[in-house]
């Protein structure tokens, strides 16, 4: 863990990690955004609340929470799904390729891509989810050549002074 949290090396590993996880959220996001007819969640919600994950042996649901969210939050509300679904994607990829709160990037990823295994969907999520706990484990360090190396040492400060109640030093 040291090495992947303090490493030049591994920050240089895990830019191309993040570039790569960062490009596929992006363009997801953005073809979704982008799409010549608007993005509709509600075919993909009815679709898992029609066909939930359900125990072989059993014929249990597997997440049964995970549906009656869906259907009596995000359905209801597909509006508000259908505009943040690709916008969190695209924002997720944008954070990921700049370095920009980079673990904060990586945690939204991964939360989407476990929103959408739950949902029954396997796709590239496993891949991605493991990419995204890899940058996650890294900390600071998956963003160390990116913007984070500048907006994590301006963001501590700003905590630092907030929560100390240390006046910041006004000399020239």
């Amino acid at each position: 863990m040291k090495w992947i949290r303090e490493n030049k090396y591994a920050a240089m590993l895990l830019s191309l990690i993040r570039l790569y996880a960062g490009w596929k959220w992006m363009t997801s996001g953005l073809g979704k955004l982008t799409a010549s007819k608007a993005f509709d969640a509600s075919g993909f919600i009815k679709g898992a609340i029609a066909k939930p994950v359900m125990d072989s042996t059993t014929n249990n649901l597997i997440y049964p929470n995970y549906v009656s969210f869906l259907k009596h939050f995000a359905l209801p509300n597909i509006q508000m799904f259908n505009l943040i679904v690709p916008l969190g994607e695209f924002l997720v990829g944008i954070g990921l390729i700049l370095g920009c709160l980079t673990t904060v990037a990586a945690f939204f990823g991964v939360l989407m891509n476990f929103m959408y295994m739950f949902a029954g969907s396997v796709s590239s999520n496993p891949l991605m989810a493991l990419l995204g706990f890899i940058i996650l484990a890294a900390g600071a360090n998956a963003g160390k050549f990116g913007v984070d190396y500048v907006t994590l040492s301006r963001l501590r400060e700003l905590f630092t002074q907030m929560f100390h109640n240390t006046p910041k030093s006004n000399t020239h």
